[in-house]
């Protein structure tokens, strides 16, 4: 008999199978043309095991979008830790900002992950809990106020709103990248750095201990 890990590994392998196998349809064939049995033969599960998972289509169409939102943060807190972590000097921080606003632009606003999230919310809004689901939700911006958080405790940033901080970073750099270009992906377009650096800048200039 097999043991309850066994098992419980085995739930897990079969949970991912059909997410991956979903998303794969939804995004080739869209939400309407994908069936449940096409998704459980792509899964090599039993249409049975689809409805016990996700209950419906629709349900499972969300948690597509959610599992991609959640491989997106995991990238934003990675890059977090990677660039924005141990920075004991206020003239770190430029450099430092600069490094993980191109990493982002570039691991995840450039990432396979990221267009499909994009791909899924724009065509299938309609089958999702409301118009703009966003399964990201505020996540990445509060992950990066705790950061600048940080920063003011240790005397390198005057921020009385940590939130308000994160919400102006990303605006004055992502945003205006955004607004301009129509597209953050750093990846493809080499105009994306140059107005990144001076969204930084601009950034510190408000907010830098003086």
């Amino acid at each position: 008999m097999p043991t309850t890990k066994t098992l419980r590994e085995g739930s897990t392998r079969k949970r991912a199978a059909i997410l991956t196998a979903a998303r794969e349809l939804f995004l080739t064939d869209g939400f309407d043309r994908s069936s449940v049995d096409a998704v459980a033969a792509r899964a090599e599960v039993s249409k049975r095991t689809v409805y016990d998972y996700f209950g419906d289509k629709k349900t499972l169409l969300q948690a597509v979008v959610d599992a991609v939102g959640q491989s997106l943060i995991t990238t934003i807190r990675r890059t977090l830790d990677d660039t924005l972590t141990d920075l004991t000097e206020a003239g770190e921080l430029e450099g430092a900002l600069v490094t993980f606003s191109m990493r982002i632009a570039t691991d995840m606003l450039g990432s396979a992950e990221y267009a499909t999230l994009q791909r899924l919310v724009r065509a299938e809004s309609g089958h999702l809990p409301h118009r703009g689901y966003n399964s990201m939700a505020d996540t990445p911006d509060e992950a990066l106020a705790e950061r600048f958080a940080a920063f003011a405790e240790a005397g390198l940033l005057d921020v009385p709103d940590p939130r308000l901080a994160a919400d102006q970073f990303i605006a004055l750099t992502f945003g205006v990248a955004l607004d301009r270009l129509g597209s953050a992906n750093a990846a493809e377009d080499a105009r994306v750095r140059p107005l990144v650096v001076e969204g930084v800048r601009t950034f510190l200039r408000a907010y830098r201990t003086t």
